[in-house]
């Protein structure tokens, strides 16, 4: 069997590719991973997840919310990577005058996939971790109610705190917000095993 060779993707390339592409891409170290679509389940969540963020810092302008469409570099490890939703404190800040990417969130959000979950939980939160502003992070899974917080309590010490209750209210810790999941979880439709 041959071997194929990857070509290295300098990250100009890669930002030059996105702007006319119709499907949206991470960069990973010189390389372009297609990113899979979302299920309508993804899509209930994170429109759940980001309204009830909106309502909550409606009248806070310390606080905005991202979701999807905007791009995030991590320039510590070489990627660009668009988290479900990001929150920032303060201005936020951008990659080179580029509003579509962003380099300073405080809470990045993800919707859980099967295909996904494996990296989100493991090597994009370890990239994540590069980030000096990033304190919060929000694993929302997708096939039953389920959700995993982690915090960062010091330099390299993180808290978890999981979520499984209809009634029960997610706490946001760096920032006030309380969520119950009865309202994150709102016309998400579970397959029946």
């Amino acid at each position: 069997m041959q071997s194929v060779e990857q070509q290295y993707i300098t990250p100009e390339e890669y930002l030059e590719r996105e702007e006319t592409a119709k499907d949206k891409s991470e960069y990973v170290n010189g390389q372009i991973i297609p990113m899979a679509g979302a299920s309508t389940n993804h899509n209930r969540l994170m429109l759940n997840f980001g309204t009830q963020l909106n309502i909550a810092f409606d009248n806070n302008p310390d606080y905005e919310v991202f979701i999807a469409d905007v791009r995030l570099w991590m320039p510590q490890c070489n990627v660009y990577t668009y988290p479900d939703i990001m929150i920032v404190r303060g201005e936020a800040e951008y990659y080179e005058n580029r509003t579509d990417t962003i380099t300073n969130p405080q809470i990045i959000i993800e919707i859980l996939s099967a295909s996904t979950k494996g990296y989100d939980k493991n090597k994009k939160f370890s990239n994540y971790r590069t980030i000096p502003s990033f304190q919060e992070y929000i694993l929302v899974t997708q096939t039953s109610k389920q959700i995993d917080q982690y915090v960062k309590v010091s330099n390299k010490q993180w808290s978890l705190y999981e979520y499984n209750e209809e009634d029960e209210k997610m706490i946001l810790q760096t920032v006030p917000v309380e969520i119950t999941l009865a309202e994150l979880y709102k016309r998400v439709k579970f397959l029946d095993n």
